[in-house]
């Protein structure tokens, strides 16, 4: 079929805050014989983007559409007969007009060629784009958290900031999927009924109690086997209050800002161990990510996990700035997504 030689996307030409962000006309991507061609229904999301808007993450390119994980049509099959006959790009499982989710960094736009054996997965029928595009950056960031960062077992006590976000809610419920004790925190009661209603058992409203005091009622003055800090600056030294001996922090976000520079030796009072992870870096490997990626659609496409969507906005520049103030803002539960198109 024809396609455009230019398309639409929305994104940056200079760090900044949201007024930087404006519509762009962009040439159609070029494809190789290697490569796969999605038509972009749905972008999630992500701090991610913030962070590569304001300049807190080097931005690789200008100008660039602001986002990487998206979910649409595969239109287009590589053309090189050799991948289409080898074994490896045959259980990956594509077939065109299926519906894919793919992450790359600079996909806010109409069309995305990407590799192969890049990180695009295919959907099941019951997943709708929506959905796909909602889940993936966030249920690889919670499974690779509670398996590889640390492994959640029954009877584990999790503790998780911001537990009425989108990863917070995932993180909880397959927490307690698991067998833990969940705490998390949050800004209102009804964020915090929200975080009940998907595993969490006790949520501290962070603006009226004193987190800190709460967890250790809750524990008996133990503290908690793992803490999920999506929060970073403004949490972190708290975190050590928290967590038992010889448990595990994981700092994975900045929402609040950059964790500031600290000593090393604050590890050495309880034995913590410390990590901040980035979910690919558990996922080198064409198997390893197929793995994760094959889990995430199981748990989704049966419902035992649910993926809450906030709100969908237009695929425009008041459309985007607005989903990432959504984000920044605290207003947000769930997932904050953009509509590219239809079909």
């Amino acid at each position: 079929m024809p396609y455009p030689t230019v398309i639409k996307g929305v994104g940056i030409k200079q760090n900044g805050g949201v007024e930087v962000i404006e519509e762009l006309e962009l040439p159609f991507p070029q494809v190789d014989p290697g490569d796969m061609l999605v038509k972009v229904q749905y972008a999630g999301v992500n701090f991610y983007d913030t962070y590569l808007r304001s300049g807190l993450y080097p931005t690789p390119y200008f100008p660039m559409p602001i986002a990487r994980e998206v979910a649409g049509v595969l239109v287009e099959l590589p053309t090189d007969e050799a991948i289409l006959n080898s074994p490896n790009f045959k259980k990956r499982g594509f077939k065109k007009g299926g519906t894919v989710v793919l992450d790359v960094i600079g996909a806010l736009k109409e069309y995305v060629s990407v590799p192969w054996d890049s990180m695009i997965y295919p959907v099941p029928d019951n997943v709708p784009a929506s959905v796909a595009a909602a889940s993936l950056g966030q249920m690889l960031t919670t499974l690779t958290q509670i398996t590889d960062a640390y492994n959640v077992k029954e009877g584990d006590t999790v503790f998780v900031h911001t537990i009425a976000g989108g990863t917070g809610l995932l993180h909880a419920q397959l927490a307690k999927k698991r067998g833990a004790i969940v705490i998390g925190t949050t800004s209102t009661p009804q964020k915090a009924e929200l975080a009940k209603a998907h595993g969490a058992d006790h949520v501290i409203l962070y603006k009226e109690e004193d987190t800190v005091e709460r967890v250790s009622q809750l524990t008996g003055g133990k503290g908690v086997d793992v803490i999920y800090d999506g929060v970073g600056k403004d949490t972190f030294d708290n975190d050590f209050k928290m967590i038992k001996r010889r448990g595990t922090i994981v700092s994975f976000g900045n929402a609040s800002g950059k964790v500031e520079p600290f000593s090393l030796t604050m590890l050495a009072e309880k034995n913590v161990r410390l990590l901040r992870p980035v979910y690919t870096n558990w996922m080198e490997t064409v198997d390893e990510r197929d793995g994760y990626a094959r889990e995430v659609y199981r748990l989704v496409s049966t419902g035992e996990v649910k993926i809450n969507i906030y709100k969908e906005h237009p695929f425009t520049a008041e459309g985007v700035s607005q989903a990432q103030l959504d984000l920044v803002g605290g207003k947000s539960t769930g997932k904050v997504l953009i509509k590219v198109a239809d079909c």
